[in-house]
């Protein structure tokens, strides 16, 4: 029987400093927009410019981030990426502190967080399987999966908790210390990674070239980008305004929007922990089908939250554990396959594509759910999103994923043809 990866001492390295980085900016992204919402009374196209610079890099840097971590040692990009992180939230609660926070400023941090990002996911993606090798993909993604969603259930309760007695800088200087912890963490992995010498360097126009020319010609891999991207955009729509919904619409507190997110995120947890398990009684393949379509009806439960006479908070939670629960279970099924057909040479440069596909929607969304929410308003902004949720899961729907149980490996030779693409 091979043996678990919590006995493998590197992956619980990267295992904990992940952990701590997760928890840290679940602190974050519940803090930062209570606060420009409640203290600095942003408008619905201020948080759409926020949610906008969020994302940001992985549509302007996204492509040539792959190149360039595939030439690096991807530990090195990770400990940079957390150091750069916590430097730019140490300025952001210095500024709020010293009364000299702003919306801009919010905009700026979020612009800088983003870019270091960019760098941290391609090379936290690329980083796993010549970390824990390819027979432990799955098992590996799915402890990080865990992690996150373990971040993302207890994270909000406390924090929304926490906002009661401290202030929203003071939660986010919390999310400092955690990526300074998770550097130290990074920083004491013994894997020694060999980087391609300088001399095998081509024109990173070329390099790029032959990462996205991966994604789109690979045929399973081109219909579960144009879904997630399609998603990510609905998301962003959606995220723009939907702190505004749930604290001016719907009138909820910070310590009850923290608790509906904590209880949301407990599908996520679910679905971390059994989604090797799905994988292995439904099909891997149909798996993914399967878990977008589902979480279409759990997205309407949010604009639905203020049309019943039902508790709001309680819709929001029922709706956000389902949609939490098929998105885990997707995303673990999709990056395993990522990783697997993938050719290792190329893994950085087809995850920036793939992440410049399905991320560099997610500025475009922000800003679409800004001018929404501007002039048509909050809850027409919240439909808009669900239909084109509705939309994404085409993409996979039509397509033979449902019909099939497992999803190909790399064919034999593809390493070679892919020097040639």
């Amino acid at each position: 029987m091979t043996q678990s990866l919590v006995h493998h001492p590197d992956f619980r390295r990267l295992w904990t400093g992940d952990a701590l980085g997760q928890f840290g900016a679940q602190l974050t992204t519940l803090a930062l927009p209570v606060y420009a919402v409640q203290e600095l009374a942003a408008s619905e196209w201020q948080m759409g410019l926020l949610t906008a610079a969020e994302t940001a890099a992985f549509l302007v840097i996204g492509l040539p981030a792959g190149a360039w971590v595939d030439r690096m040692r991807k530990r090195r990009v990770l400990l940079t990426s957390d150091l750069v992180r916590a430097t730019v939230l140490a300025v952001v609660v210095v500024a709020a502190f010293t009364g000299h926070a702003s919306i801009p400023l919010l905009i700026v941090a979020g612009l800088a967080i983003s870019a270091a990002s960019v760098f941290f996911d391609v090379a936290h993606q690329s980083y796993v399987p010549g970390l824990v090798g390819l027979e432990h993909i799955v098992e590996g993604n799915s402890k990080l999966q865990a992690t996150q969603s373990v971040a993302a259930v207890a994270a909000p309760a406390v924090g929304g908790l926490l906002l009661k007695v401290i202030t929203a800088p003071a939660l986010i200087a919390v999310n400092v210390v955690t990526y300074l912890v998770s550097a130290f963490a990074v920083w004491r992995i013994k894997h020694v990674e060999t980087p391609p010498h300088p001399d095998t360097h081509r024109p990173l126009r070329t390099e790029i070239g032959e990462g996205l020319s991966f994604v789109v010609h690979e045929p399973f891999l081109r219909r579960i980008v144009a879904t997630t991207g399609l998603s990510n955009f609905a998301g962003a729509i959606s995220g723009a305004v939907v702190v505004i919904y749930a604290l001016r619409v719907l009138d909820l507190g910070t310590a009850a929007w923290g608790v509906v997110l904590s209880a949301s995120s407990v599908g996520g947890l679910v679905g971390a922990l059994v989604a090797a398990r799905l994988a292995s009684w439904v099909g891997e393949a149909r798996l993914i089908p399967l878990s977008i379509l589902a979480s279409v009806p759990a997205s309407a439960l949010t604009p639905l939250a203020s049309l019943t006479p039902v508790a709001p908070a309680l819709l929001l939670v029922v709706g956000g554990i389902v949609w939490s629960f098929t998105v885990v279970v997707y995303n673990v099924a999709q990056v395993s396959f990522r990783q697997r057909v993938c050719p290792p040479p190329l893994l950085g440069r087809m995850n920036a594509s793939v992440r410049f596909i399905v991320w560099g929607t997610m500025p475009i969304g922000g800003l679409v759910g800004g001018w929404l929410g501007t002039h048509l308003g909050v809850e027409p902004t919240l439909w808009v999103a669900l239909v084109v949720t509705g939309l994404a899961s085409l993409p996979v729907l039509i397509s033979p994923l449902l019909g099939m149980r497992d999803l190909p490996d790399a064919p034999a030779g593809v390493e070679s043809v892919a020097q040639d693409l």
